[in-house]
C-alpha cells in the first residue's frame, strides 16, 4: 500500500513540476516579447529623430550654400 501512496505523491510531484515550469516558460514568453517590442518602440524612435536631423542638416546645406569660387579667365594669347 506504501508503494502506491509513493507512486501517487511522485505523480503528483512531477504534475505541479511541470505545470510550474509551464508557467515559467509562458512568464519568459511574455518578457522576451514585451522586451521585443521594446526594442522596436525604441528603434523607431531613433529613426524618426535621425531622419528629422538629416532632413534639417538637408535644408541648412540648402539655405546657407557657400557661394562657389569664380573660375579664373582664362588668358588668350593671341599673336599677331
Amino acid at each position: 500500500m506504501s508503494a502506491n501512496l509513493k507512486d501517487a505523491q511522485q505523480r503528483a510531484a512531477a504534475a505541479a513540476l511541470k505545470e510550474q515550469r509551464a508557467r515559467d516558460g509562458a512568464q519568459a514568453m511574455r518578457e522576451y516579447l514585451a522586451d521585443k517590442l521594446a526594442v522596436q518602440a525604441r528603434t523607431a524612435r531613433l529613426r524618426e529623430l535621425r531622419l528629422a536631423k538629416q532632413a534639417a542638416e538637408a535644408e541648412t546645406a540648402k539655405a546657407v550654400k557657400p557661394p562657389q569660387p569664380a573660375k579664373p579667365k582664362k588668358a588668350s594669347a593671341k599673336s599677331r
